[in-house]
């Protein structure tokens, strides 16, 4: 049954261990099981969303015992709260977190973690009702998101306030045409509640915007790809403790990630496979022909997204989700600017101390990265010129 929205004990939860006072606990939990397990594995903690690929991928493809170190089986979690949770404590040490998410962590709760790559770029889109043709159709309707620290409800807020639509939390009393009601879900709550007209659609990350097309239950409006180019989703997200005291570990961590982002390119389809029920590790509970419509689209998908102007910006050449591991500064710069004219539900105030040159140096360690992108064939093996450095490309 649809849970609209994701329940106000769960929300409360996550925000309590993005304080200082509620992380305290966990991160004391953490620092116990490191000293008493020097040595760990690999232990991945993961959604079962195509955002986790690299990490499935390194773990079903024994990329980390080639590298050198152990890793057990990766940990399936069923929301953000768990993941986090299992984070913080230490029960999991490699994680996808979503790219805001990240900064709320570090920021917020002074968590000590840092992004060491990312894990995919675009991958997401938003997913409307077959009756909408329009952002402007979302007038007085209802939208769900992932979660308020999401680059989805940053991109989604662009967007709507580009058409002079003004995004509103836990609106009071009925709607204007004007205004658009955002509220969090839970992403497999949301083709159900599509189909039941409880929302007029929502922006999130895959396969569940091909869900809804598989459904015939809703169509893509727009992919967020299309509005913010090669823009990173989940991110790869370790614990500074490893970063620092065990960095041939962590060199061969980041090793097997990105060699898998590399595989899955050149493998989407036997990628698509591995993750879904039918794989032989049951990842996720999707099975391999949804998958395919994300990792190896149709061909003729491209000119029918174009028709239907879910893609703009045909001369992009973006993939529906394509994987590139270099943590590009300017977009963490990009981020936070972003982030500070978002609305969140909660305390935010952390935010508008950030200075996004500082947050681009200090979030991320890019270190093992860069030597791992040399192993793989440099950043040409990834689509992308040479060079760590890029000009943010965002167009509403």
């Amino acid at each position: 049954m649809c849970q609209l929205p994701m329940s106000r004990r769960e929300w409360l939860k996550l925000a309590s261990m993005f304080t200082v006072a509620g992380a305290a606990p966990l991160l004391g939990a953490l620092n116990a099981k490191a000293a008493a397990e020097p040595d760990a594995p690999v232990r991945i903690g993961y959604l079962p969303i195509t955002d986790a690929t690299p990490l499935l991928v390194a773990h079903n493809n024994g990329y980390f015992e080639a590298a050198g170190v152990r890793a057990d089986k990766p940990v399936l979690l069923r929301s953000w709260a768990q993941l986090v949770e299992a984070f913080l404590s230490g029960q999991v040490n490699v994680v996808h977190l979503l790219s805001p998410m990240t900064v709320w962590a570090r920021y917020g709760s002074q968590a000590q973690a840092k992004i060491v790559a990312w894990n995919h770029v675009n991958g997401s889109a938003l997913t409307v009702t077959p009756d909408i043709n329009s952002l402007a159709d979302l007038g007085g309707k209802t939208v769900a998101v992932p979660f308020w620290y999401s680059v989805h409800n940053v991109v989604l807020q662009d967007m709507l306030r580009a058409q002079g639509l003004q995004p509103v939390l836990k609106k009071n009393g009925a709607l204007t045409a004007k205004e658009v009601n955002l509220i969090v879900m839970a992403p497999s709550d949301m083709p159900p509640a599509l189909a039941s007209r409880q929302i007029a659609g929502y922006i999130v990350a895959e396969p569940f915007n091909a869900a809804a097309e598989h459904l015939n239950v809703g169509k893509i409006l727009r992919f967020t790809g299309d509005v913010w180019e090669n823009h990173a989703c989940c991110v790869v997200f370790m614990h500074e403790r490893d970063l620092t005291q065990r960095p041939a570990w962590s060199q061969s961590v980041v090793d097997a990630i990105v060699k898998a982002q590399l595989w899955t390119r050149a493998h989407p389809l036997d990628a698509a496979k591995l993750l879904s029920k039918e794989g032989p590790n049951h990842y996720t509970p999707h099975d391999s022909q949804l998958l395919a419509r994300v990792l190896a689209p149709p061909p003729g998908d491209e000119s029918r997204y174009l028709g239907d102007r879910a893609i703009v910006h045909a001369d992009w050449h973006a993939r529906r989700i394509d994987f590139q591991p270099y943590p590009y500064p300017s977009y963490a710069e990009e981020l936070v600017r972003r982030l500070k004219t978002t609305q969140v539900d909660g305390s935010s105030e952390f935010l508008a101390k950030l200075d996004p040159a500082f947050v681009a140096r200090d979030l991320i360690d890019d270190q093992f990265v860069r030597k791992s992108i040399d192993k793989a064939g440099g950043m040409a093996a990834f689509g992308q010129p040479a060079g760590f450095a890029r000009k943010e490309t965002i167009v509403v």
